[in-house]
């Protein structure tokens, strides 16, 4: 029987046989999602010039801004006027607007009083420098790193970079995946009556599903029969849909059903690994194809599928895009459980807060690889390595969230 290797020298062999794809540029308006191939450094201040935070009166320092000072009104200044310069009094200024040179503070409307004949303002409150004023510079100065390499960029990214004028940024290329779903047994129109021993195909959509929230693109996708024939010439489909890696699900254990290992030998493949010290996903294969494409087969049972991908092929898709290694949060077990002493343990996860406001982590009832319902409930999942039986409440766990590009998200306070 060969033995099963070590998931650490897998994921390493998996970095190894990876060539970083270049990076692209995008226009910001096409950038929700992606991610940042290098830093983005600011060429300007934010905000680009002193500006009232509200509506009021702009004042200097030629005379005392006290309570009951009177001053005349010498401006007005509004959102999107030109500079001005004032040397004295009191301008009249709008939310937004630019402060004048030589004023350096601002009264709101509220605390001061206007007077008529000639028009003057009677101040209500004293005015220190700098109130109510945003210096020049003082979100972002230019200069500054605003984001980092491996950002994935979301609307709050693209507010201040459409802030700071950036009209396109550099983005990791997406890995192009093609998905092959192997199985006689398989029916992937949902609508179609099933036969006697047939199942609906459910790998296919949630890959298809989940590829791009790992910022993949499926650039191919059908169900093919245990036909090796059938299987080697989706195989070439896919490589013609230029993906950078294939993955397939099911026909990688021992079975006489089990034909992908012999397939990937005709077409000259290199097996980098295959069964692993796992569960779910035990006879996960990784192999390189001779013209350079990755190949990851993937169990059939869907959590297993689910395994692989979070955990194998997305250590693919991050050395593709030249991002780090990924880190897990560290939170305590809410529930004790036994797991298999020999195998690193997968478990679908909650993660939550408890009465107490502390962060901690439920091994969910219905860990077997076949059940899908409790993985609509999961929201991280939970790594328990090799070498311990028992895990008891309140150890320290590794918590991961359901996507590479997303930490464990908690639920509210029922964990």
């Amino acid at each position: 029987m060969t033995a099963l290797l070590d998931p650490a020298i897998a994921v390493e062999r998996i970095r190894g046989a990876c060539t970083p794809l270049a990076s692209e540029h995008v226009a910001l308006a096409a950038a929700d999602g992606r991610v940042l191939a290098a830093a983005v450094r600011s060429a300007v201040d934010l905000p680009p010039f002193d500006n009232s935070m509200m509506d009021g009166f702009a004042l200097g320092a030629e005379a005392p801004a006290t309570a009951g000072s009177i001053w005349p009104i010498a401006g007005e200044q509004a959102a999107g006027d030109a500079a001005a310069v004032a040397t004295t009094g009191a301008w009249e200024i709008m939310t937004g607007a630019r402060v004048p040179d030589g004023r350096d503070r601002v009264i709101p409307v509220e605390r001061a009083e206007r007077l008529a004949d000639p028009p003057r303002v009677r101040l209500l409150a004293d005015v220190a420098a700098g109130t109510n004023v945003r210096t020049a510079g003082s979100d972002v100065q230019r200069g500054d790193t605003v984001l980092d390499h491996g950002t994935v960029l979301a609307a709050q990214h693209l507010m201040l970079l459409a802030a700071l004028g950036v009209a396109a940024v550099e983005v990791a290329a997406r890995p192009r995946v093609a998905v092959l779903c192997t199985g006689r047994e398989l029916v992937g129109d949902p609508a179609a009556r099933l036969e006697s021993g047939q199942i609906r195909d459910s790998n296919g959509p949630y890959l298809a599903a989940r590829l791009p929230h790992a910022s993949a693109e499926v650039v191919h996708r059908e169900v093919v029969g245990d036909d090796a024939a059938a299987f080697l010439a989706a195989v070439g489909r896919a490589r013609a849909a230029g993906a950078h890696i294939v993955l397939s699900t099911g026909a990688v254990s021992m079975g006489r059903y089990d034909f992908v290992p012999h397939a990937l030998e005709k077409l000259g493949a290199t097996m980098l690994f295959h069964k692993l010290a796992i569960r779910p996903g035990k006879p996960l294969l990784f192999a390189r194809l001779p013209d350079g494409t990755l190949f990851f087969g993937l169990p059939g049972n869907p959590i297993a599928v689910a395994v692989g991908l979070r955990f194998f092929v997305s250590v693919a898709l991050r050395a593709l895009m030249r991002l780090p290694t990924e880190r897990p949060l560290r939170v305590r077990l809410a529930n004790a459980h036994g797991k298999h002493p020999d195998l690193r343990m997968h478990f679908k996860a909650r993660l939550g807060i408890d009465a107490d406001g502390r962060l901690q982590a439920l091994i969910l009832p219905g860990q077997e690889s076949y059940r899908i319902a409790p993985y609509a409930r999961a929201n991280a999942w939970v790594i328990a390595r090799a070498g311990i039986s028992q895990l008891a409440a309140g150890t320290l766990v590794d918590a991961y969230g359901l996507s590479h590009l997303q930490g464990p998200q908690p639920a509210g306070a029922d964990a």
